[in-house]
């Protein structure tokens, strides 16, 4: 190591909190990054040095102190906590969208061999992994949102430190998206078991999960915002994603619906997440994917929007 040259992060003033560029061997690394909020300063205080993010070899923390880390502080408090949950938290959000699949693809499947062209547990098996990732996204994020901070006040320990309310909501968010991503692949596991023909096009399936399981994870805490009580959600589960999970092309396909319905349907994220899954498995088909990735970014991005707007309101405004 060479030198360490610092860069003042700006946050609210000059001289608050500073990161140091450090010239290293294999090249240059920041130690202390600052929360996320001040992510422009940092990169203006590279381009001083005639660098870029992409440049930087190596993050170094000196620890996870929120002004030090951001959300990386509390992506690591979830991972932590998750480590003395994550076994009730898999069986929840994987073994409900697996009985669907077995219960429909082997009791229907028994009455209906094909559907859509598909043999029917291959359609079902392939259109459960939507359901598997709203489960692991918009109800751990409901209700986890809520007890977090109307029981447990952890949102105002965070908040405490040099974080803003869109960095506490982007960090919740990517870490329910993360496991969405991984639990939405275990009906497509179960279903190979059962017959499903395994194809290159499945490695994409942990990515859509991912990203259909942020846009839900952000309802989720959206939805949490703007509640006045737990008791709220059973007019969020039964009026919005219950229907949205009936309608979604899961267990029978759209066209099969009055005109209506099936424009409604196409509205529907989860739809759209169920067409890419069974794409991936069966064939990709051009534009029609990448309208539906479309519709999952934007309906990401405004949840995402919504999410920080209600978490303001609830826990600064």
């Amino acid at each position: 190591m060479t030198s360490a040259q610092p860069i003042d992060l700006h946050h609210g003033a000059p001289g608050i909190i500073a990161s140091y560029l450090l010239e290293t061997e294999d090249g240059p690394a920041i130690f202390d990054c600052g929360p996320t909020s001040c992510i422009e300063s940092l990169k203006a205080g590279l381009a001083e040095h005639g660098l870029e993010l992409r440049n930087v070899r190596h993050l170094l923390l000196s620890h996870i102190h929120l002004d030090h880390a951001g959300a990386a502080g509390v992506l690591v408090r979830e991972l932590v906590n998750y480590s003395s949950y994550w076994r009730a938290s898999a069986f929840s959000s994987t073994v409900e969208p697996t009985l669907y699949l077995l219960a429909f693809g082997f009791g229907f499947g028994s009455i209906v061999s094909t559907i859509g062209g598909y043999d029917y547990v291959e359609f079902v098996g392939t259109g459960t992994v939507a359901t598997a990732v709203l489960f692991s996204s918009a109800f751990p994020a409901m209700f986890g949102t809520y007890v977090k901070y109307a029981f447990q006040r952890t949102y105002d320990a965070i908040l405490a430190a040099p974080v803003d309310t869109e960095e506490l909501v982007t960090a919740e968010a990517l870490w329910i998206a993360i496991r969405a991503g991984v639990y939405g692949n275990v009906p497509l596991i179960v279903a190979m078991i059962f017959g499903l023909d395994p194809s290159w096009g499945m490695l994409a399936v942990p990515f859509i999960a991912f990203i259909s399981g942020y846009g839900w994870a952000c309802f989720g805490i959206m939805t949490a915002g703007f509640a006045k009580s737990i008791d709220n959600f059973s007019y969020i589960v039964s009026a919005v994603l219950t229907p949205l999970f009936l309608v979604a092309g899961t267990f029978f396909p759209l066209d099969q619906l009055p005109e209506w319905a099936q424009t409604l349907g196409n509205l529907n994220p989860l739809h759209h997440c169920v067409e890419l899954v069974r794409h991936a498995a069966f064939g990709w088909e051009g534009w029609s994917d990448v309208v539906s990735v479309g519709v999952l970014l934007l309906f990401g991005f405004l949840m995402w929007r919504l999410a920080i707007h209600a978490m303001t309101r609830k826990l600064v405004d």
